[in-house]
């Protein structure tokens, strides 16, 4: 389970103390709120690390055949437009607004929204939390996300205005026109 620090009433972080912390404390998974909350999140266990592997490196293999953007894991931070800084499971940038960042920007928290990100809810993970999160994305700049859910065998689609999709067991799933050709296979996600 998460944990949340309310720092508000004694201290508000500036980018760079965000970034301190994280670097002096590389063993512990941060995040920060749009509204200047540390997030502390647990390790994984060993089924959620499988799974984000194997939709890492599907994503992966992907983007080297194409070569038409950047993946990220999920120790990548993500500055959002709202000022939050997240770092979801996995993350895809088009190439082009990754080359539009200087060298120093893309040394740092990735100063964007990514276009496509994916969550995998682990047994840690509250649900409510997890869809917030993945809603933030949709509204600082998006094009496409899955929330996908191992214990149901469901995934829930974001994408920019419109109403989430949910799709029950599938088999797969299209990268759409976000990742063309890309086609996700849920086979070893899904698997127990």
């Amino acid at each position: 389970m998460n944990v949340t620090l309310n720092l508000a009433p004694v201290v508000n972080l500036t980018d760079e103390q965000f970034e301190k912390i994280c670097l002096t404390n590389r063993d512990v998974r941060l995040e920060r709120s749009a509204t200047g909350e540390l997030i502390i999140m647990p390790p994984t266990g060993g089924e959620t690390g499988r799974r984000n592997l194997s939709l890492a490196g599907q994503l992966w293999a992907w983007n080297q055949r194409t070569k038409l953007g950047i993946a990220f894991d999920s120790s990548t931070g993500f500055k959002l437009p709202n000022g939050a800084t997240r770092s979801p499971d996995v993350a895809w940038v088009r190439r082009e607004r990754w080359q539009s960042l200087t060298a120093k920007q893309r040394q740092k928290f990735v100063p964007l929204c990514p276009d496509f990100a994916a969550e995998l809810l682990s047994p840690s993970d509250q649900r409510s939390d997890t869809q917030a999160k993945m809603r933030e994305y949709t509204t600082n700049g998006l094009r496409l996300g899955w929330l996908i859910i191992p214990a149901k065998k469901q995934i829930e689609i974001y994408r920019p205005g419109q109403a989430v999709e949910v799709l029950d067991n599938p088999p797969m799933l299209s990268g759409e026109d976000v990742l063309p050709e890309f086609t996700l296979d849920l086979s070893d996600i899904f698997t127990v």
